[in-house]
């Protein structure tokens, strides 16, 4: 059974030593979306959700099979306030 590694970056690097045997691909994207969520939540708990956050899925030897990327990005009204950072 294949082994996926799913390593995050958001200004700290966690890198997914261990792994997780899955069947196949489809089992990764959905095992991806939804330690995402996890690590999202927890993050945003924490208030400590970088400006960039994102999730490569590597197979076995570090090839990048696919990424989850999560952006938070003001809108144009919220850079005129200069009250809100």
């Amino acid at each position: 059974m294949p082994r996926y590694h799913f390593n995050v970056y958001d200004g700290v690097v966690m890198l997914d030593k261990k792994g997780v045997e899955l069947p196949e691909i489809m089992f990764a994207r959905r095992e991806a979306i939804r330690y995402a969520g996890v690590l999202l939540e927890e993050g945003a708990r924490l208030e400590s959700l970088g400006s960039e956050w994102r999730m490569e899925v590597t197979d076995e030897v570090g090839l990048i099979l696919f990424r989850l990327d999560f952006f938070v990005t003001p809108s144009a009204a919220m850079k005129l306030d200069p009250t809100n950072r």
